[in-house]
């Protein structure tokens, strides 16, 4: 294992000579064989090698038994010893987040600052051969885009340095005997056992099967891994400079323009990236519920004939096409606290509302509306009954509607008043109406009773779901 290693670290110039490497150490298998293997070349290659276990005090008592073990083993092999505590909880609590994301956010965050405190030149990471296999897997499974299934780079800018993952190359099996070999006695993490983490399932009953079919298919991975990074760091490359072509950007106001006149000169795979550096440059961060559906609606705007129209993306973010311009600014409070309003004119549609939940507009016929499943988060009406253009819009005062077991109207006030809706999420509930400002549709809450007894033709169908997934299907409102 040790000579495949460095023929790898050749091939890929991972490590230089008369460096600071910083290794990333849990005390499983993986992290300790690449903490041995730096430490058996140290001095062929003049290497100063530091140790850094960041404890995430999930586990309690067993948490506290892997820092103390990964320190007794640097002791022995006399690699010095830092240790990082970090509250994941207090971390989810303030940001929303899950575990698992916290935990690598405050990992990294450790990693960052140790970089710089021990003025590191690299960061070494135990991710191996079978590491690689689940992630193009889980990327599969999730992904639309080229970039997100390039799979783990080999290395990567971080910090002042590097992150540098030498064990690529490598499966699991191997670490284990190298291990057994030098006898180093890891930690096991239990929680790596349990199949309901989408990672651990693949790990345990779909690898195993592929392994079946192709015993190097880590090697077979990592090579799609690395062709399609350097195919995407290609196409980026291409894409940076039309961005400087058909792109202005106001840095004070964090105001993009695009011509779509010029955009449109080019071909989807290069208006895609465009669109990313776009963000890119925006968002300090990009939101984890910019999704697929965001593209699509940035594509449908550059290559739409409707001449103006307006969307909004997380965090604020509108992209508003004027003409042949798109323009991509963020809303002050005060635009933000402005009612909401959307003509829909063509079908079908797509249409992005301010809390980031998307109304998709559909026709369908006679014989798939009796096949849908209907709940409160869809609407189905006869395309005869509604006068357009349609509109969808925040409440405004008066607004009055009737609905199934309604005798007359009753005013939208009212309504959210009965289903107990909090003032904070009534503007922000949406009203379906047509050109005449009947409401067919309070978004969740309530809909106008139709009569399609002798209706012949097309139907309209409207869902309203999240970004980040359905909305759990409920009983018809």
């Amino acid at each position: 294992m040790r000579e495949k290693i460095l023929t790898f670290m050749e091939k890929h110039h991972l490590l230089e000579k008369d460096k600071t490497v910083l290794v990333a150490v849990s005390g499983g298998p993986d992290s300790m064989a690449l903490l041995h293997f730096l430490a058996e070349i140290r001095s062929t290659w003049n290497l100063k090698v530091i140790a850094l276990t960041v404890d995430h005090q999930l586990r309690g008592e067993e948490s506290i038994k892997d820092v103390v073990y990964v320190s007794e083993v640097c002791k022995k092999w006399d690699i010095p010893h830092i240790t990082v505590a970090v509250d994941v909880d207090a971390y989810k609590r303030v940001y929303k987040v899950s575990t698992q994301v916290a935990a690598r956010t405050l990992r990294y965050d450790a990693f960052f600052k140790q970089m710089k405190k021990t003025n590191a030149d690299y960061l070494a990471m135990g991710h191996h051969g079978d590491d690689q296999i689940e992630t193009m897997i889980m990327s599969l499974t999730r992904t639309t885009t080229l970039t997100s299934l390039t799979g783990i780079p080999v290395q990567r800018p971080f910090a002042q340095g590097k992150i540098i993952r030498p064990l690529l190359c490598v499966t699991k099996s191997e670490i284990e005997a190298y291990c057994t070999a030098y006898h180093i006695k890891p930690r096991l993490d239990a929680s790596n056992l349990d199949t309901y983490y989408t990672r651990n399932y693949v790990r345990s009953f779909i690898v195993p099967k592929l392994k079946e079919k192709n015993h190097r298919l880590h090697a077979t991975i990592q090579q799609l891994s690395e062709t399609l990074q350097e195919d995407e760091q290609y196409f980026m490359e291409q894409a940076k400079e039309i961005v400087k072509k058909v792109s202005t950007y106001d840095p004070k106001q964090r105001k993009v323009t695009l011509s779509t006149r010029s955009l449109n000169c080019y071909p989807p795979s290069l208006q895609r990236r465009t669109y990313r550096l776009t963000l890119d440059y925006l968002y300090d961060e990009l939101p984890l519920d910019l999704s697929y559906t965001h593209e699509q609606i940035f594509l449908s705007l550059l290559n739409g004939e409707a001449e103006n129209q307006i969307v909004h993306f997380p965090k604020g973010l509108m992209i508003e096409k004027s003409y042949d311009q798109l323009f991509f600014y963020f809303m002050d409070e005060q635009r933000s606290s402005t009612p909401f309003h959307q003509e829909i004119q063509q079908i079908p549609q797509t249409v992005i509302l301010p809390n980031e939940a998307v109304l998709s507009v559909n026709y369908i016929e006679e014989n798939e509306m009796k096949k849908r499943k209907s709940h409160r988060f869809t609407y189905i009406c006869p395309e005869e009954q509604l006068n357009f253009p349609l509109h969808v819009r925040t409440r405004k005062p008066g607004d009055r509607m009737s609905y199934k077991g309604l005798k007359g109207t009753k005013k939208i006030k009212d309504i959210f008043i009965d289903e107990k809706v909090p003032r904070h999420v009534r503007d922000m509930t949406y009203i379906l109406t047509d050109d005449t400002d009947t409401i067919f549709w309070l978004i969740g809450l309530r809909k106008k009773e139709i009569n399609d007894t002798h209706h012949v033709g097309r139907y309209i169908s409207f869902e309203y779901k999240q970004m980040n997934g359905h909305f759990k299907e409920e009983n018809d409102a």
